[in-house]
């Protein structure tokens, strides 16, 4: 039944459906923005992130070590994959990217299912975060609020990184021409190196702060991935505001097209993002002419 507690209701699980796709396409963007590599192993990043927190979590009993263990194993696999196999295709087509990045992805979730099996995996969250809020006219679950502070925290410091620092100016300066960076005489390999991890770990956090709300299965970032594709391309391929304005459409379309029918809400999801590639081929806030 569509009532007044419903929609809002499924309001609150948009935004928090939202911030999460705003996070993980945030990592994306920036890894395509700045390296022009397609990136079909952001999923697989996700999904790590979640495993590598449900791993520490199971050892220390902390949630705040299990989101600090996912994030850093999910940087430290994207600097090394942009080391030993990335960088050699900066230079060869999308196909190839689209190819090898897919690759990966596969490796990276058979081997999670060998080790852990297709059963699903569950994280608890924080216990001072567990149970449900009152709102005056609704209960809502604790955590999936906080999920929402949470992720806009990290999207704060994602932010302070990319536009109050030098690393974050030279990471701005390779979205718009990397040459030029190179000419100037930056390491810009390194520079990219630095800009994978920061996406893999933003994808990572997502995953182990996810865990609470949705349990874990190794495929469990195939869905994510389509979504966050979408939410680039409404966002703006390249554009860190881009992507928490289309996480946020993206979300809300989702969750208020499930209340209706469950079926249609990837339908408008994709309707939506036909319309912006009518509208705004570039996207909402991209920027006019990007490849």
């Amino acid at each position: 039944m569509v009532n007044w507690a419903n929609f809002v209701s499924q309001v609150f699980n948009g935004l928090a459906l939202g911030a999460l796709l705003a996070l993980i396409s945030s990592g994306l963007t920036i890894i395509y923005g700045t390296l022009g590599v397609l990136n079909l192993a952001h999923g697989a990043m996700f999904m790590l992130g979640g495993y590598a927190g449900y791993v520490a979590y199971g050892y220390t009993g902390s949630f705040v070590a299990a989101v600090i263990a996912g994030s850093l194993f999910v940087a430290i696999v994207g600097i090394l994959m942009e080391r030993i196999i990335i960088r050699h295709f900066y230079n060869r087509p999308h196909e190839d990217q689209l190819l090898v990045t897919f690759g990966l992805s596969i490796v990276f979730v058979e081997l999670v299912r060998l080790i852990f099996g297709s059963q699903s995996q569950m994280v608890p969250p924080p216990p001072v975060f567990a149970g449900i809020t009152s709102l005056g006219f609704m209960f809502y679950p604790t955590y999936r609020l906080a999920v929402v502070g949470i992720i806009a925290v990290a999207l704060s410091v994602l932010f302070v990184i990319l536009y109050r620092t030098r690393i974050g100016m030279i990471v701005r300066a390779g979205i718009e021409d990397s040459v030029m960076v190179d000419a100037l005489g930056i390491n810009v390999y390194r520079v990219f190196m630095i800009v994978f991890g920061i996406g893999a770990m933003a994808a990572g956090f997502a995953g182990i702060v996810n865990a609470p709300v949705v349990s874990l299965t190794p495929g469990i970032g195939d869905d994510i991935l389509v979504q966050t594709f979408v939410v680039v391309v409404i966002g703006g391929v390249g554009s860190f505001p881009g992507a928490i304005l289309g996480g946020l459409i993206a979300g809300e379309i989702i969750s208020i097209t499930s209340m209706v029918n469950p079926g249609y809400a990837y339908v408008m999801l994709f309707a939506a993002m036909t319309l912006v590639l009518v509208v705004r081929p570039y996207g909402l806030l991209g920027i006019r002419g990007r490849e």
